[in-house]
């Protein structure tokens, strides 16, 4: 029997035989000659399985990875650290399947799971209600832009130009299908420009969608931005680092209606970008607007606890026009990598993650300043990321840095063209002062 195909010529003759076929040739024999392949394909003849490790581990090794390299790339994807534990849980086989649960019943610890990770993302956003993950940060933004849309019956968003630019590209892409009108506010210092957002916001917004901390690294004022949208009965929507919320006051706090974010640096490994999965959470009043499925805790007929599917606004279980989204799954294993994190960590090792991550950037702004070689930016303060402008063309300093194993940052003028020579760092708390120190040497060279 072959390794990955386990048919052998045996079962293939069987098969053809309960078809009522005498060659894989009669199988096709309605597909077109003109169409059919008459010779080999045209790829590599097989190797052995020894020969094919090494191939594999020669190109795998062509591309910079966390192991050799030393990374101060975010731009949305962070190198945090990831506890060993986590692989080990993860990989156990009643969790390490992309299936979602369809079988409820039989399905209490995935369920539990689900219902932890719901509680835990409900806690840290500080909104009462989280379903059970979407996609990624950029997918549960616009969604939360549809739900906003839907809940106050108006056809316009407001989006801050410096929340992320993928996101606001996915948002875009989905609005032009749902007649949803995309309007872009403004920056001032790096901040979202509140004089912008007050000239812009009208009796058509169905809501205000900002990040914080923004694309630039800098933490907005959410509740002003809260108060603008508010008076003009426009829902808030407010995209977070889910890291930095072990230190900030959450959104849910300072007056955001919806939270959504990315949660890869919840546990998850970069991966070349993904896959990731994306939480959302909302007050009690949007609590039915939810798109996704729900998860809730309930007890059966002899009063023990259990768990159930509920509130699922999918098209799947109610009629497509009422669906409140076509997203039918949810990342149910990137869930649980982030539930499992944030319960390893607990309330006081995510803020002393947050913590570090705040220190080292701060140290490393300051040493990169000191240089000579690069100048601030924005004057506005700053949680992981930052950005600050280069002598040199950040291409070719992103380049050079390669040359020492260095990832450097991301180059900002790809979608700022105004913030030509802008580089935007970030410093995790994996960082250790003497990478932060080479790194500094080698930039300013």
């Amino acid at each position: 029997m072959t390794r990955y195909i386990g048919n052998t010529n045996n079962d293939q003759e069987q098969m053809l035989k309960e078809m009522g076929y005498d060659s894989i040739e009669s199988l096709f024999k309605s597909v077109p000659q003109s169409v059919m392949l008459k010779t080999n394909l045209d790829i590599p003849e097989a190797v052995s399985e020894m020969e094919l490790v090494e191939k594999m581990k020669l190109l795998a090794n062509k591309n910079c990875n966390l192991d050799d390299y030393t990374c101060f790339l975010g731009a949305g994807a962070y190198d945090h650290y990831i506890p060993a534990v986590i692989d080990h849980l993860i990989s156990r086989q009643e969790f390490y399947t992309a299936y979602t649960p369809y079988q409820p019943e039989i399905s209490q610890g995935t369920l539990q799971a689900i219902f932890e990770y719901q509680t835990l993302i409900s806690e840290l956003t500080g909104l009462p209600v989280a379903n059970a993950s979407l996609y990624d940060g950029a997918t549960a933004l616009t969604e939360a832009a549809i739900m906003a849309c839907e809940a106050t019956k108006r056809s316009e968003v407001i989006i801050a130009s410096n929340a992320h630019p993928e996101s606001i590209k996915v948002l875009k892409t989905y609005a032009q299908f749902r007649d949803i009108t995309v309007t872009a506010v403004g920056y001032k210092d790096g901040q979202i420009d509140l004089d912008d957002l007050k000239n812009k916001i009208n009796e058509n917004t169905a809501a205000v969608i900002i990040q914080s901390p923004n694309f630039f690294g800098i933490i907005e004022n959410i509740k002003d931005i809260a108060d603008i949208a508010h008076e003009n009965k426009s829902l808030l929507i407010a995209s977070a680092d889910p890291i930095s919320l072990a230190l900030l006051k959450s959104p849910g706090e300072l007056g955001a209606d919806i939270a959504v974010g990315d949660g890869q640096s919840l546990g998850n490994p970069l991966s070349f970008g993904g896959p990731y999965l994306g939480f959302i959470a909302v007050t009690k009043k949007l609590m039915r607007k939810l798109p996704g499925r729900i998860v809730g805790e309930t007890v059966d007929k002899d009063g023990n606890r259990g768990f159930v599917l509920t509130l699922q606004t999918r098209e799947q279980h109610i009629r497509r026009e009422k669906a409140t989204s076509n997203i039918c799954s949810n990342q149910s294993l990137n869930a649980l990598t982030a539930a499992i994190y944030l319960t390893l960590m607990g309330k006081e090792g995510l803020k002393e993650v947050a913590n570090l991550c705040v220190q080292k950037a701060h140290y490393t702004y300051n040493e990169l300043i000191g240089t000579g070689k690069f100048s601030s930016v924005f004057s506005k303060p700053f949680f992981k990321e930052f950005t600050v402008k280069s002598e040199k063309d950040v291409a070719s300093l992103n380049k050079d840095l390669l040359k020492y194993n260095i990832i450097g940052g991301y180059e900002l003028a790809k979608d700022y063209p105004e913030l030509k020579d802008g580089w935007l760092l970030a410093v995790t708390e994996k960082r250790t002062k003497s990478e932060i120190d080479n790194f500094i040497r080698k930039a300013a060279e």
